[in-house]
Formats: structure tokens, C-alpha cells, sequence
């Protein structure tokens, strides 16, 4: 199975925050699952960093960042996808956009993400770590 991380799973896990952290660890661990395939983008990556260097500075972040890196897939986003998302006229959100091409591109079966509404176009299904964890995980 895999799955895309959007950028606010990472950054949930990063700052640990409050009602999202256990949710969003659960989905990361499955990295370590050999069933499982983690993707995200180097756009999620660049946007968990700047919130994690916010809060740890430059250093820290950057070590969270290199330990979270170790477990994800990296999905090609280059002029394919940044092209499809400028002419799809349902894509609102550029990023947003670049990433479902990204994840469509990488054959993503799933886009884990805390803001589901942002993916209104989505052709994978889009789910929240917790219902994504109690639909797969029972």
C-alpha cells in the first residue's frame, strides 16, 4: 500500500501537537511495515521544516527533519505535476495540487491529511490519520 503524507501530518509528529500527534505517529510507524510505502514531497518536507525550526531552531529541526526523512519516499513534483495542477481549473490550491499529481504520479493509494477539504478534487481517497488507521487498522 502507499501512502502520501501531507505537509501537516509531518508537522503534527515534528511539534508533537495536542489531539493530532498519536494519530499521526501511528500512520508515520508504518514505515517500518514492509507492506507500507510512505511518499511525500520535498515541498511537505521544506514546510515541516520551517515550523519545526520556529519552534527547536535551525539545528534541531533539522535533525528532526533528517530522522523523519530516513522513513519517507520522496515523489517526484517537478513540471509535470506544477503543469497539471496550473490547468486542472478544480485546483485552487497550487501546493495542494502539486502534491495529488505527485501522489497520483507515485501510484499513491491513499492521502493521509488533517485537512481532507483541501483535497476536494482528489481522485485517491482522501482520509484523516484516524479514520485512515480505523478503516486499515481495526
Amino acid at each position: 500500500m502507499k501512502i502520501f503524507i501531507d505537509a501537516n501530518i509531518l508537522v503534527s509528529v515534528l511539534l508533537k501537537e495536542h489531539g493530532y500527534f498519536i494519530s499521526c505517529a501511528k500512520v508515520l510507524s508504518l514505515a517500518d511495515r514492509p507492506k507500507h510505502q510512505l511518499f511525500t514531497t520535498s515541498i511537505c518536507i521544506a514546510v515541516a521544516f520551517y515550523f519545526a525550526e520556529k519552534s527547536f531552531g535551525k539545528k534541531e529541526a533539522k535533525r528532526r527533519i533528517e530522522v523523519l526523512s530516513k522513513k519517507l519516499n520522496i515523489a517526484v513534483c517537478d513540471k509535470r505535476e506544477v503543469e497539471k495542477a496550473l490547468t486542472n481549473k478544480k485546483v485552487l490550491d497550487l501546493e495542494d495540487g502539486m502534491e495529488y499529481y505527485a501522489a497520483l504520479h507515485s501510484g499513491c493509494n491513499y492521502i493521509v491529511t488533517q485537512d481532507v477539504d483541501d483535497f476536494y478534487f482528489s481522485e485517491i481517497e482522501v482520509l484523516k490519520p484516524d479514520i485512515f488507521l480505523k478503516k486499515h487498522f481495526k
